[in-house]
């Protein structure tokens, strides 16, 4: 029976190919080791926390679509983000879900005391917003930011960067993985709420 039309199956092997690109990325370029009991354990809990029911922790924020079958129920929302940066200390972002009219659903500051790096910290906070949408069992999403040089990249699916290849390869695995999500380009006027999100967890931060 072909792996496509059985979700659990598919799911199992996808959750198993990004952890083990996960692990070798920490290992790569983190230094860290870990064992194979570790490994099954971050395997098993990515299964499950992506073969959560889409919506089952917010069904009633957003539009819903059928699809042409009438069994599966897509959540559709837009996810806004924006990173800001404190030159030679640290950065932080803002994500902003929205439903489909525009309606403010949740926002989320993303603290990053590891970099002061512009455009490291924009992807940071992208590959946040994919994940915190995935956990909340949002999968139909279009993110939107005003990070262009990404945005590009992303869509070409291009990862000829030394500063954010890796970054990229991981943002782009789960682009690949999850067919209803998708990424386009906004300008900061329209990007404005991520933004001071962006700003405030930055402020925060600055108070310690």
């Amino acid at each position: 029976m072909n792996a496509i039309h059985q979700p659990h199956l598919l799911m199992a092997v996808v959750a198993g190919l990004w952890r083990i690109w996960k692990s070798r990325n920490w290992v790569v370029f983190e230094g860290k080791q870990f064992g194979i009991l570790a490994l099954l354990r971050q395997y098993y809990q990515q299964y499950q926390e992506w073969m959560r029911i889409p919506g089952e922790r917010g069904h009633h924020l957003c539009r819903s679509s059928v699809s042409s079958d009438s069994t599966t129920v897509v959540q559709s929302i837009t996810c806004r983000w924006d990173g800001a940066t404190k030159a030679g200390s640290h950065a932080a972002g803002g994500i902003v879900i929205n439903d489909l009219d525009g309606n403010i659903l949740l926002v989320r500051g993303v603290q990053l005391p590891d970099t002061d790096d512009p455009l490291g910290a924009e992807m940071l906070v992208l590959r946040e917003a994919e994940l915190w949408c995935l956990e909340l069992g949002f999968h139909a999403v279009c993110f939107q930011g005003d990070a262009k040089v990404i945005i590009d990249k992303i869509n070409r699916r291009d990862v000829r960067d030394d500063r954010i290849g890796a970054l990229l390869e991981e943002i782009i695995l789960v682009f690949t993985c999850h067919s209803a999500l998708s990424v386009r380009f906004v300008g900061r006027s329209n990007n404005r709420t991520a933004h001071l999100v962006a700003k405030k967890a930055l402020a925060c931060m600055s108070i310690f």
